[in-house]
């Protein structure tokens, strides 16, 4: 269930205490009147972007029972956390990130960094066969200028399509973080020639003022290049 994100009454406000900065007080308000942070907390999910790939899976159906996943860049685990529950105990979920990720049931966690040759390797091992979807909800550290900001999250795009691209089974699918204009360039003409249909895709879990989307992938075409 995605919840509403229209205004309610009763918003919360916040007044700014002593030490604490301006941005601070501005992030901590909008944290308490967010539906999907409410909706998280009482779901118990460990994330808000958790309600993204719900949206996402609700209208593309990637997370079917018994599918293997790959999340790449998946702390603090809000989307291995959903997506274990829809495959169930007869799928398979693996999340890799350079970042701690405290213990999820049914999620084998990888501690690793992607740009290592050893990590495919690593990520093979844990997913025991061909993955059915590789997930990536990777985003470089944005520096307040768009195109630097949309350049450097098009590189991490890029390095999860060549995991996706070893790791997928014919007919996968792969779900994406891109900013602004989405995938662009010479990255979209490849995406299409790797997959059957390609999709750009606003979540209603991505707040409204967010450049955020997701390019959402199906059919994965394996390359017949030797």
């Amino acid at each position: 269930m995605i919840p509403s994100s229209g205004k309610r009454t009763g918003r919360v406000r916040v007044r700014t205490a002593k030490g604490r900065r301006p941005s601070s007080t501005k992030w901590l308000e909008r944290q308490l009147n967010d539906p999907f942070v409410r909706e998280a907390k009482a779901k118990g999910y460990r994330s808000r972007a958790a309600f993204k790939l719900v949206e996402l899976d609700d209208k593309f159906h990637v997370l079917k029972p018994g599918a293997r996943v790959l999340d790449l860049g998946a702390a603090p685990g809000g989307w291995s956390q959903l997506a274990a529950q829809r495959v169930g105990s007869k799928g398979a979920v693996v999340a890799a990130d350079i970042l701690e990720i405290a213990p999820l049931s049914g999620v084998t966690l990888l501690k690793l960094d992607l740009g290592e040759a050893k990590s495919l390797a690593r990520i093979d091992e844990a997913l025991g066969g061909p993955a059915d979807l590789v997930l990536s909800d990777m985003a470089a550290s944005t520096t307040g200028h768009r195109a630097t900001d949309h350049l450097r999250t098009m590189a991490l795009l890029e390095a999860a399509l060549a995991i996706a691209e070893a790791v997928l089974k014919p007919g996968g699918a792969f779900i994406g973080k891109a900013f602004q204009g989405g995938a662009t360039g010479e990255l979209l003409p490849r995406i299409k020639t790797m997959f059957r249909e390609v999709k750009h895709v606003k979540p209603r879990a991505s707040r409204a003022e967010s450049v955020e989307l997701y390019l959402v992938a199906l059919g994965y075409r394996v390359s017949k290049d030797p």
